[in-house]
């Protein structure tokens, strides 16, 4: 595993994925910024895949949703289309997917999390459920 989380050799791209060491990192670091500056992760699995393992301090919108209703996501944000987003699946497949999708909709800061809950559970909590 690298300084990222992520098996020898892959490495986040920095203008589309955010690691999960960083992603930790800014959720920790959220309590000194103003709310809408904070890192907000937004699992977008399916409620099935939260009861296998799960996060605390995310937003659960499946990816359907995030793809057909965008607006849902910019109301729950006090920062609108500009909130910094982090967005987490199984492996990093329908983050990237998701994140693309929101870009075009006018999301500004917008990474998908590489390697998803996946290098999550290799990396910072080896106790998740690993499917």
């Amino acid at each position: 595993m690298n300084e990222h989380g992520l098996p020898d050799g892959v490495d986040p791209k920095p203008e589309h994925e955010i690691s999960v060491l960083e992603t930790r990192d800014r959720l920790a670091a959220n309590a000194a910024l103003p709310e809408d500056r904070r890192l907000v992760v937004v699992d977008c699995r399916e409620s099935e895949e939260l009861e296998i393992a799960s996060l605390d301090e995310i937003v659960h919108i499946p990816l359907g949703c995030l793809l057909h209703h965008p607006d849902d996501l910019a109301d729950e944000l006090p920062g609108g289309r500009e909130q910094p987003v982090a967005i987490i699946c199984r492996s990093g497949v329908r983050s990237l997917k998701a994140k693309l999708a929101l870009e075009a909709m006018g999301f500004t800061d917008v990474r998908s999390v590489a390697g998803g809950i996946l290098a999550w559970s290799q990396a910072i909590d080896p106790s998740l459920t690993r499917y």
